[in-house]
């Protein structure tokens, strides 16, 4: 087991990535208190299967292309700023709509859209791609053990599994959504503002 240690300071890398605020924060805190704890995890397997995605991308070598053809690389970060301002013009929007403080109704098609604004938002990033690579191979040996690139995958999926279901169970409680719904305008506003200024910045800086 000594020769997969490498893997924990990947692990330790990749959490302290997905706590930091974002995007990704954004949703899963908005679905979790507006609609259901539900929505909320379904949110979070999106955001996990999206980061395996860019993970598994990392390996095939997406972050030398995204280098190497800097036009490709700012349309991937234009498309992904617009998604983000769509989803601030959604939280926007929902913020002045009246919800009761009820558990929203559950169907499976609610879920599929949570589990799929959950893998866009993830993907919607294409330097995720390039933050992942240096993570790997700043930990990585230079001769890796059978079945690296895949135990890494699972950990990346893991990692982001974890850390959402974390916020989904903080925020999806009796308490935190009553104090939303108390100000559920304010917050959504905020919430759109703050992902509609992630978007522009996603889009038009580097």
């Amino acid at each position: 087991m000594q020769q997969y240690q490498f893997m924990i300071p990947i692990a330790v890398a990749l959490l302290l990535g997905a706590m930091s605020p974002g995007p990704s924060f954004l949703l899963v805190a908005q679905t979790s208190v507006e609609q259901s704890r539900w929505h909320g995890f379904a949110v979070t397997l999106g955001m996990g299967c999206g980061a395996t995605v860019f993970a598994l991308l990392s390996f095939l070598g997406l972050y030398v292309v995204l280098e190497t053809i800097p036009t490709l690389y700012w349309v991937l970060k234009l498309l992904g700023g617009g998604y983000l301002c769509y989803l601030a013009y959604r939280f926007w929007q929902s913020a002045g709509q009246q919800v009761s403080n009820t558990e929203t109704e559950l169907s499976r098609g609610g879920l599929y859209k949570a589990y799929w604004r959950g893998l866009l938002t993830q993907l919607s990033n294409p330097k995720t791609a390039i933050v992942l690579a240096g993570i790997f191979a700043a930990f990585m040996p230079r001769e890796l053990p059978a079945y690296s690139y895949s135990l890494m995958a699972v950990i990346t999926f893991l990692v982001d599994i974890l850390w959402y279901s974390v916020v989904v169970l903080a925020l999806s409680t009796r308490q935190a959504r009553a104090v939303y719904f108390r100000f559920k305008k304010v917050l959504g506003r905020l919430a759109g503002a703050l992902m509609a200024g992630i978007g522009v910045k996603l889009a038009l800086l580097n």
